[in-house]
């Protein structure tokens, strides 16, 4: 194992064809510490102290690398080049259509059979940032064009960033192209804030009035009004408190999978989500400058895969809080744009913050 000042190293594995994964620890000195590999810049570990002090594991990872390389539910990964799904794998970029790999039934899911989550990504610590106080590592990748059926080459730069004075972990996205394309970043953890069991007590604030109704491919049929139905969170409720109503949109996504437009301003991080588990303390706020929130209550665990520490897991041992642009945008004109061209600069920043109640 190497280390530098609040970084350390290992070797986690190697790819078939003989190339290192190496995973790099950061240690904010708070009790705050992240874990994430090259290969799909997932993050395999995030540990945070309770109310009593103690750092435990929460975010759900697997046991080697090998079980990363396997078919698995995008646990901790890097989501693109365009998060969650679209429609047919079909869209239309200036009078050019294009084709995507059809992966979740009839549509194109998080990049295709081979996102961004699968991609060997160049790893390296991040200049520190004395005056803000942070550590950080940088995975950077460049996307070749017509992959997975993307037109253009994208250069993509990610950097994850704890902060030495507060428990927090920023993901900074910057990205290029040097064809119009299309582009959706995200990061694809599942959060449990107790560090095992179920999520169905955690309670869940999202300061949204509307979200976005799905077909029975979970593509999103506009947007509706929050207030009335099991999807108004904008005041903290249980996530199980509801989840099992017999609401059409609960029955057709299996609980919660839904995408929420957040009631925001137009510029700098705003609060997209926030979680409580009351028995440990822990809490976690999400700040974005994206649009939306994929909220996915963990409905399609169905056990087939064993944790890090050999857990089954099964429906809701966790939940994602996905901050980005809202699906199948290429396919819906009154989504906001997630066109991105020649020139042009895509820049998306997410916070976590780690606080005790």
């Amino acid at each position: 194992m190497n280390s530098s000042s609040n970084i350390t190293t290992r070797e986690f594995g190697r790819m078939p064809d003989g190339r290192v994964v190496t995973e790099y620890t950061l240690d904010n000195g708070r009790g705050l510490r992240l874990s994430a590999i090259n290969h799909g810049g997932i993050v395999t570990a995030l540990h945070v102290p309770d109310r009593h002090g103690h750092s435990g594991n929460i975010v759900l990872g697997l046991p080697s690398l090998a079980d990363y390389l396997g078919p698995h539910p995008h646990l901790g990964t890097i989501v693109g080049r365009y998060a969650n799904r679209i429609a047919g794998g079909r869209f239309t970029l200036d009078g050019v259509a294009h084709q995507l790999p059809l992966n979740n039934g009839a549509n194109s899911l998080h990049g295709g059979h081979r996102g961004f989550g699968t991609r060997f990504w160049q790893i390296e610590p991040a200049p520190v940032d004395s005056a803000a106080g942070d550590i950080a590592i940088e995975l950077r990748y460049t996307s070749a064009d017509g992959e997975e059926g993307f037109p253009g080459e994208v250069q993509v730069t990610v950097r994850y960033a704890l902060s030495t004075s507060e428990n927090t972990w920023r993901i900074d996205y910057r990205a290029v192209a040097d064809r119009p394309t299309v582009l959706n970043l995200s990061h694809h953890d599942y959060f449990n804030l107790a560090g095992e069991g179920a999520v169905l007590d955690h309670r869940l604030t999202i300061p949204a009035s509307r979200y976005c109704p799905v077909d029975a491919g979970l593509i999103p049929l506009g947007l509706a009004p929050v207030a009335g139905t099991p999807f108004d969170f904008r005041a903290a409720t249980p996530i199980g408190a509801r989840i099992d109503a017999p609401h059409e949109q609960l029955r057709v996504a299996g609980g919660y999978d839904h995408n929420w437009v957040l009631d925001r301003g137009p510029d700098g991080l705003a609060l997209a989500a926030r979680l409580e588990h009351p028995p440990s303390g822990r809490v976690m706020e999400v700040h974005t400058t994206e649009p939306a929130l994929q909220f996915y209550s963990g409905n399609f665990l169905d056990g087939s895969l064993r944790g890090a520490d050999g857990e089954s897991l099964r429906r809701g041992a966790g939940l994602c809080l996905e901050t980005q642009h809202c699906p199948d945008s290429p396919n819906q004109p009154d989504f906001p744009s997630t066109v991105l061209r020649p020139g042009e600069v895509f820049g998306s920043s997410t916070l976590h913050r780690f606080g005790i109640s």
